[in-house]
């Protein structure tokens, strides 16, 4: 089952959705704020590892679960703080356009929708929060809303100001757009894929028939045991 189907997501009317798409207005964003964390929605927050070293900030905002996003070499710094304090998942990954999210990302949608079934709050975070944890909540907050890549990045973007995901996160972002409406297409019709199975496999029948009657007419061309050769200058007897 799908995880949005977990717990209850928010219906927003069409106008409703968009202006929540444009985010609150009366936000001032300043230099010093990519350093902490901003909700995203209901419980889903966003930042950088300096929020996640501030015990006091994350538990005053109610957070229980952790995803820390870092490059294998950032390790020693960007790094699970308070294990006894919240549940962590941890991605390593490269910080580079060829570093493929969309494989690692059901695992990280799975743990932040269990986290918040149970009621709790979520914080992603890699170094800085501009590109890669952006990349993994964008793409979550697509498939929280079903909107197209474009609304889901302004929405993350309308929050969290300073967020840009590189080109390779961005390519990806637009890709994972038809997986998720693949996926919801399949839930909502779970026979279809049966029905394109026993489709394709009748028209794979059909062309092999084809083929073997194509075959059979060319046989019926050729004379398997020909006659003496005829001779125009030959005198008829």
């Amino acid at each position: 089952m799908d995880g949005l189907q977990t717990y209850n997501r928010i219906q927003y009317s069409p106008e409703q959705l968009k202006n929540f798409i444009q985010g609150p207005a009366d936000v001032e964003w300043k230099y010093e704020m990519r350093r902490s964390c901003q909700e995203i929605l209901p419980g889903l927050y966003l930042g950088s590892f300096v929020v996640s070293k501030e015990l006091e900030t994350l538990k005053s905002l109610g957070i229980t679960h952790v995803v820390c996003i870092r490059d294998a070499k950032e390790a020693f710094t960007v790094k699970p703080r308070f294990p006894q304090d919240f549940a962590y998942m941890t991605l390593d990954v490269e910080d580079n356009e060829e570093q493929n999210l969309i494989r690692l990302f059901p695992g990280a949608k799975a743990f932040i929708d269990q986290a918040i079934s149970q009621g709790g709050k979520v914080l992603v975070h890699c170094n800085g929060g501009i590109s890669l944890s952006p990349a993994f909540v964008v793409m979550f907050v697509m498939q929280y809303y079903q909107l197209n890549w474009e609304d889901a990045l302004h929405l993350v973007q309308n929050r969290r100001y300073c967020i840009s995901p590189n080109g390779g996160f961005l390519t990806q972002i637009k890709e994972y757009e038809a997986i998720y409406r693949a996926s919801i297409a399949v839930a909502q019709h779970p026979h279809m894929g049966d029905r394109q199975a026993r489709r394709k496999r009748a028209d794979d029948e059909s062309d092999d028939e084809n083929d073997r009657a194509m075959e059979d007419r060319k046989r019926a061309m050729v004379d398997p045991n020909p006659g003496p050769e005829h001779d125009p200058n030959a005198m008829e007897t």
